[in-house]
């Protein structure tokens, strides 16, 4: 994605662009895998845990990233696709290597169907699937 690119995201999802958050639209677009904090911080030297992390959370709070759970280090974070900012038409399943220990989106994967019981509200969900990666079972 170009910088135009990344400001247009972050005003799609309700956000305002600065540089920082830029900085942060553009570590987590450069990546091929879900990042977790100490990535990111290790990614954009110029800003401190703090930001980042509020950050974070401003993007999730507008649906601009998913919060992987499950991981051995904590948190993962990765852009969504979707383009609103009050829902996330981006659900996918993850899959975690116990060897390597990488989190892998599962793009294309359907997210199987949970019916609720009566009463209950849904408002996010996380399905992650843990095992070995291909490189791994080489």
């Amino acid at each position: 994605m170009e910088s135009h690119d990344y400001e247009k995201l972050l005003i799609e999802h309700g956000v305002k662009p600065t540089a920082n958050r830029m900085m942060v639209v553009k570590a987590l677009d450069a990546s091929m895998l879900p990042q977790s904090m100490a990535e990111l911080e290790r990614r954009i030297d110029s800003i401190d845990k703090s930001n980042i992390f509020r950050t974070l959370q401003l993007f999730r709070e507008h649906h601009l990233v998913h919060a992987i759970d499950g991981a051995a280090d904590g948190l993962r974070f990765e852009l969504c696709h979707s383009h609103h900012n009050d829902h996330d038409d981006d659900l996918h399943p993850h899959f975690y290597c116990e060897q390597c220990q990488q989190t892998y989106c599962l793009d294309g994967v359907r997210m199987p169907a949970i019916e609720l019981p009566e009463g209950f509200e849904g408002h996010s969900s996380n399905y992650m699937i843990k095992g070995t990666c291909p490189h791994c079972k080489k």
